[in-house]
């Protein structure tokens, strides 16, 4: 079901996850521009320590607070947040108990990683509370201080215990603070305020990886979003062409005379060694065009709604993200 129009207005917290190498990072970003295009304000959270963030837009480290980073097509503006466990833990113990000089000394002496083994869900409450708090947060006039939350969460293999945990964390505390603040952190990732949107390729691992997330979100209850096929590569030969070399009906000789009417080779034995080289190429093309195909169906029994992004061939630099920020824009994501 690929890039149909889905309304996402509704959406004000975006988790973006997806197996380690499918861009889950960039996209995240690239999702954050899109959804501030047309002057909305949008806040991108990174939560696993990487500085992913700062290198796709070629900034130095980002400290633990919210700074603009980005304006987006049509003035919007786009913060970061690198959230940071030990900074989380110390807001907290300000909020709730008023502790943060004595949460200072305890962050040193370690008890952030303390608790953190003792109920290993605390650390991902401490970070998704933060996230939350950003999506609940007002201004003095009344309205939302951020019109979406962006959130590069943790790899797909995770990502449900991530925002599930609070259920741990919350039957550890029964009454209290620390109960009331799980509950509302569960409120925001479990509502229909939020959308979990996957990272794939079209390969069979992180299809499956994919596939196999979505089950277990609908087992939890957390809201699925949609599916980002990341650096997809067009086909540069016809379906003809690439159902002959799937099939092995490619004449090589084809080419040999291809080649001398164009005057790239006098038609001899070496033309037919290229052709030689340039049919196997096609075959291989072939095969990999049958396995994305494959891919793409698999994706598609998901129901989920599903877009494709570009393999840009450049890389990804600052100009490269806008691009594919038009492209989510383009197929209705944002």
């Amino acid at each position: 079901m690929k890039a149909r129009d889905t309304d996402w207005d509704g959406v004000r917290l975006h988790v973006v996850t997806g197996k380690g190498g499918t861009g889950k990072t960039t996209v995240a970003a690239a999702l954050a521009l899109a959804l501030a295009a047309g002057g909305r304000k949008v806040l991108l959270v990174e939560v696993e320590g990487r500085q992913g963030i700062a290198q796709i837009f070629d900034l130095p480290p980002l400290p633990y607070e919210e700074r603009k980073i980005a304006v987006a097509p049509g003035g919007g503006d786009v913060y970061a947040l690198a959230i940071d466990a030990e900074e989380a833990m110390l807001e907290y113990l300000e909020m709730f108990y008023g502790m943060r000089r004595a949460g200072m000394a305890l962050t040193k002496m370690g008890v952030v990683d303390f608790a953190t083994t003792i109920a290993p869900g605390f650390r991902d409450v401490l970070v998704t509370g933060k996230t939350s708090e950003a999506v609940r947060r007002r201004g003095k006039d009344g309205r939302r201080v951020y019109d979406a939350v962006v959130l590069d969460a943790p790899p797909t293999g995770r990502i449900t215990r991530f925002l599930n945990v609070t259920n741990e964390v919350a039957g550890l505390a029964r009454v209290g603070p620390i109960k009331n603040h799980a509950d509302l952190v569960n409120g925001v990732v479990s509502s229909p305020e939020t959308a979990v949107h996957f990272v794939t390729l079209l390969e069979e691992m992180p299809v499956q990886e994919t596939l196999d997330g979505l089950g277990e979100l609908s087992e939890a209850g957390l809201p699925p979003g949609g599916i980002f096929t990341n650096m997809v590569r067009e086909s540069l030969l016809p379906a003809s062409v690439l159902d002959a070399a799937a099939e092995n009906r490619f004449d090589p000789s084809e080419l040999v005379l291809g080649l001398k009417a164009a005057g790239l080779t006098d038609g001899g034995p070496a033309a037919v060694a290229v052709a030689e080289a340039l049919t196997e190429e096609i075959a291989e093309h072939a095969r990999r065009s049958e396995l994305e195909r494959r891919e793409r169906m698999a994706l598609d029994r998901s129901a989920r709604p599903r877009y494709e992004l570009p393999l840009l061939a450049d890389g990804v630099d600052l100009s490269g993200l806008y691009e594919l920020a038009e492209s989510i824009r383009t197929q209705g994501a944002a």
